[in-house]
């Protein structure tokens, strides 16, 4: 019921922002035709390995032509009224192992390389979620990093949307919580009623985080 569009890759090839404008018109303008709220995309990791399943998904390996082009889809489907979500955040730049991998990376390639699409993207498009990955950074999972959803993307950047989990990628209850996440998808594992409660009980958790991300989404 859509139409199958380019790859991103062949949008960043053109190197015009332009281009990622018409192609975020394009689907912005069937999203609202098929009553669609959400754009889980675009996708700014890195091209850096030929065999990575998710490329077409990507920009290629340049980070700042893929900030570019992530800026001017994010802002034409946000134009129409819907939400633009930047993912896989972050350093989720392989497919092997890509659920459970540990990915080490020093602090100045981790800004530098790694996070300046979704810098660029959180700054200048103002999307209004961002996706948290299946992968480890620096020995914390994605989804409960502190340093990434909380001390950057929050503070240093100024995101002011909800982080969103990829399918599956949650692997605690409290950490997630605690630390930046506001919506587990695509079902409630982790934030299943029992273990919230089970975690409010033990004064793990408090009701204002609770409050927090149901204000954020």
């Amino acid at each position: 019921k859509a139409t199958a569009l380019p790859s991103a890759l062949g949008v960043a090839a053109s190197f015009d922002p332009g281009v990622a404008a018409l192609f975020g018109d394009v689907i912005a303008t069937e999203m609202n035709n098929l009553a669609l709220h959400v754009f889980e995309a675009p996708g700014v990791n890195l091209a850096r390995l030929p065999i990575l399943g998710r490329n077409f998904e990507y920009f290629g390996e340049d980070p700042y032509l893929s900030g570019v082009m992530a800026v001017a889809e994010t802002r034409a489907v946000q134009d129409k009224g819907l939400i633009a979500m930047l993912k896989h955040y972050a350093a989720n730049e392989q497919e092997t192992n890509r659920m459970t991998i540990q990915t080490t990376v020093d602090r100045q390639t981790l800004r530098e390389i790694y996070l300046l699409p979704f810098e660029m993207a959180v700054k200048d498009g103002k999307p209004g979620s961002i996706m948290c990955a299946y992968n480890y950074v620096n020995g914390q999972s994605s989804c409960e990093s502190r340093e990434l959803l909380t001390d950057i993307l929050r503070k240093d950047w100024g995101f002011s949307g909800y982080v969103q989990s990829d399918f599956f990628a949650m692997k605690s209850t409290v950490a997630t919580l605690a630390n930046g996440m506001d919506h587990e998808m695509p079902l409630p594992m982790h934030w299943a009623p029992d273990k919230i409660k089970a975690a409010l009980g033990k004064n793990e958790l408090n009701v204002g985080q609770i409050d927090t991300a149901l204000e954020r989404r």
